[in-house]
Parts: structure tokens; C-alpha cells; sequence
């Protein structure tokens, strides 16, 4: 029966570790260059939009 919990809990413990990882790891840099591009008003549609038509 400890098997069982033990298990459980490795089962529960990677689950938990997986969402972690997928929540706070990955593309910082380019959420903060988004970030600040979007504060200053411009987004990344106003600067496709700023392309000349060919």
C-alpha cells in the first residue's frame, strides 16, 4: 500500500513540477520587449503597418 503513495506523490510532484516549469520558464526577453513596445503605444501591428505596400 506505501507503494501506492509513494506513486501518488511522484506522480502528484511531477505534475505539479511541469506546470511550474511551463509557467515561469521560457521567453523573458522577448515578453519585455513586447512590454515596453506596448507602453510606449506602439504594438507590433502598428509597426507591420508602417511597411511600404510592394
Amino acid at each position: 500500500m506505501w507503494i501506492l503513495m509513494v506513486e501518488a506523490g511522484v506522480a502528484l510532484f511531477l505534475l505539479v513540477f511541469i506546470v511550474w516549469w511551463t509557467m515561469f520558464a521560457g521567453r523573458k526577453e522577448v515578453d519585455e520587449v513586447d512590454n515596453n513596445a506596448d507602453a510606449a503605444g506602439q504594438s507590433r501591428a502598428t509597426k507591420d503597418d508602417d511597411r511600404p505596400a510592394p
